[in-house]
């Protein structure tokens, strides 16, 4: 059944109102838990909850705290042993009102709207938790060293402050509370341990009647339980011209040791600790020394002197400091595991420049002919802009590495850069590589897999051979290009990417179109930028320069001494027209390496493809008479009519024999991929068969 009506008239109200959650420790209302409205607060046994009770009367999806309509609301869903609310159990949702009581087992939990009206348990809870908190004993570890004990004039050793404790401590504990909430919010906006102690500083100088305070933090490479020495001032503040003068090492080290906070008067009549303390040169008649203590090891002292034996530190300051020194200890913590991830993420970063650096993914483009200048000027423009970028040039003429320059000059250059070759999937699996899929979306997807959207998102996405997308992917790349969401295969959750795509064609874009086997939407959605490569034919004057970093490359990769190249060997370069562009002379430089056994190239170790053609002129005496050329044409012996895909076969079966049938090496040499190599074998020998 339902728990009683509240009897709060907040929830009459429709607005949306922030509320508070806390948690009971069994000493003290330990926790507070902001609520705000659109969220929901699970509660349950369960790790996977916002608030995980240890209690085996609680199941483990216990109930939910939410706001529906401008009332916050506690539902249980069927939990095993109930959820009791003002003494009830409540069945489905029920409305809650400000200081209302959540029991699950043996845990209370707090609701309040308003952190100056704390909840407060009945009676008999209190007195069992005080029983229970009176009888808890801390015992030191085996064989660890024994800690000094207190010694006369110190009044009070703690680890927990009370101030939350039921019964005559309960006075004033809500503005307290808000206090140290206060703190805590400024606590969180520190980025430094040095920005956390000024804090912390100014919160004990504020709410104490301390005449000098400092906050002292341990290294992060100390011991668990540090000694004095180990400890350095991190910030101090003094009521008018009042020296700092550290505490005794003496007094830190019981405080060290046995790990409670100290609060000691009279010190002037105590001759033990004015002897062993600077107290003495201060006139201190008062102080509180408190651990700044994580779960696994002490981080530091709080210092608090007062010379005022009319207004000295009393308990209440003690139990503040305690408060402040835990949540001090809760963001140095935080701050550390944050430098840690900083320190990590910089190292990863760090090799990953080195290997890109080591693949060569951040050489520049090679070159310094007019063309190429003219080309690096306009890279320059386009990667000011988000622009889509379509790129054409034959094969070999570096596609590719202009999109890299491309992406490593824009603002995404530190988002990923991520490559795929359209021509060399099927349309199935180029979709599931485009869009990723789900497990189970298909035969053989056994898990879920990112496609290459989602992995270049924040960056670039390169697409070579986009000519080559068949009409049905071709649709759905458009709708992610105009900027729509979409689903993995065999999903159902729409996903939103920040990609920048950079497309590349070796084909007659505008042609395709016309034959309608390229969208001529997608066309234009590309072409808001275009570059042309420029062929390596074009820019005779770069090859010695792409000849030497080739040369130095494969030189070093192979373990050869091998310098440059003789006049003769430049020349024969220099001539060749390289159908294959920079890839052709790159595969050739390395067979030249692999072949060469002198420090300089010879011109005979330069094997070149029979597809090229010198570019030099031939001499008036060399120069055929164009009349007897033209006569001839159709009859001379040395010239064989044959179409360029037959002259393509036939190279290609020559560079087979040559390789021995290695169709890998093959398709390396030609400059093509291996799947692209097997798609002309397949086309020229069907074409065969059908003649």
């Amino acid at each position: 059944m339902s728990g009683p009506a509240p009897a709060s008239e907040d929830l009459e109200q429709n607005s949306p109102r922030d509320a508070f959650l806390l948690t009971w420790d069994g000493v003290a209302w330990s926790e507070v838990i902001r609520l705000r409205p659109g969220q929901t607060i699970t509660i349950g046994r369960s790790t996977n909850n916002r608030v995980v009770i240890d209690d085996e009367a609680c199941s483990r999806n216990h109930c939910e705290i939410f706001c529906a309509s401008g009332v916050w609301r506690l539902r249980d869903p069927g939990s095993r042993n109930g959820t009791l609310l003002r003494g009830q159990r409540i069945s489905g949702d029920v409305p809650l009102a400000g200081g209302d009581l959540i029991c699950i087992g043996e845990r209370w939990l707090g609701f309040t709207l308003d952190l100056d009206q704390v909840p407060q348990l009945p009676a008999n809870v209190r007195a069992v938790s005080l029983e229970r908190a009176t009888a808890v004993s801390v015992e030191p570890q085996r064989g660890s060293p024994q800690p000094p004990r207190p010694t006369d004039g110190i009044l009070h050793s703690s680890r927990t402050p009370e101030f939350l404790k039921g019964g005559e401590h309960g006075t004033g504990v809500s503005a307290v509370l808000a206090r140290l909430y206060r703190l805590g919010l400024q606590m969180g906006s520190a980025a430094t341990r040095q920005e956390l102690a000024n804090i912390v500083l100014a919160a004990l100088t504020r709410e104490t009647v301390a005449e000098i305070a400092a906050v002292l933090l341990a290294g992060t490479n100390v011991s668990d339980v540090p000694l004095p020495s180990d400890l350095q001032l991190a910030a101090w503040h003094s009521r008018g011209d009042l020296p700092y003068r550290r505490v005794s090492d003496h007094l830190s080290q019981i405080v060290l040791s046995s790990q409670e906070a100290i609060l000691a008067r009279d010190l002037a009549g105590h001759s033990r600790l004015r002897q062993s303390d600077s107290l003495g040169q201060i006139q201190a008649a008062s102080l509180i020394c408190a651990p700044v203590q994580s779960e696994r090891r002490v981080l530091g002292l709080i210092h608090l002197y007062s010379r005022n034996p009319d207004n000295p530190l009393d308990r209440s300051d003690l139990e503040f400091v305690l408060a402040a020194a835990s949540q001090l200890a809760v963001a140095l913590t935080g701050l550390q595991e944050r430098a840690s991830l900083e320190q990590g993420l910089a190292r990863a970063r760090k090799v990953n420049l080195q290997l890109r650096s080591q693949l060569g993914h951040d050489q520049p483009l090679l070159g310094e002919s007019p063309p190429m200048h003219q080309l690096r000027e306009h890279l320059q423009l386009i990667a000011e802009t988000d622009a889509s970028v379509l790129i054409r040039g034959e094969s070999g003429c570096g596609k590719e590495l202009i999109a890299r320059q491309l992406h490593e000059l824009s603002a995404r250059s530190d988002g990923p850069f991520v490559c795929m070759n359209c021509a060399a999937l099927s349309e199935s699996l180029l979709e599931s590589e485009l869009f990723g899929h789900e497990k189970g979306a298909f035969t053989g997807a056994v898990d879920r897999r990112v496609g290459r959207f989602e992995q270049a998102d924040g960056g670039t996405l390169f697409l070579d051979e986009v000519g080559e997308m068949s009409p049905a992917i071709q649709a759905k790349f458009l709708r992610v290009l105009e900027g729509h969401p979409f689903e993995r295969l065999g999903g159902r959750k729409p996903l939103q990417v920040n990609v920048r795509i950079v497309a590349a064609t070796n084909r007659n874009l505008e042609q395709a179109v016309r034959d309608g086997l390229f969208r001529q939407d997608l066309y234009f959605r590309l072409q808001v930028a275009e570059i042309q490569a420029v062929p390596l034919r074009d820019r005779p004057g770069d090859i010695p320069l792409l000849a030497a970093a080739f040369l130095k490359k494969f030189a070093q990769k192979i373990g050869r001494r091998i310098v440059g190249f003789t006049e003769d060997a430049l020349q024969k370069l220099v001539q060749y027209n390289w159908p294959g562009n920079v890839r052709e002379l790159q595969n050739t430089i390395e067979r030249t390496v692999i072949l060469s056994r002198t420090e300089l190239v010879q011109a005979a170790d330069i094997q070149l493809s029979q597809l090229g053609t010198a570019t030099s002129q031939p001499t008036a005496m060399e120069r055929p008479d164009p009349a007897a050329s033209r006569e001839n044409s159709d009859h001379s012996p040395e010239y064989t009519q044959l179409s360029l895909a037959e002259v393509e076969y036939a190279h290609i079966l020559r560079t087979l024999e040559f390789t021995g049938g290695n169709k890998s090496k093959a398709a390396q040499i030609l400059g093509i991929e291996r799947s692209t190599l097997d798609r002309r074998l397949k086309r020229a020998s069907s074409g065969e068969a059908e003649d």
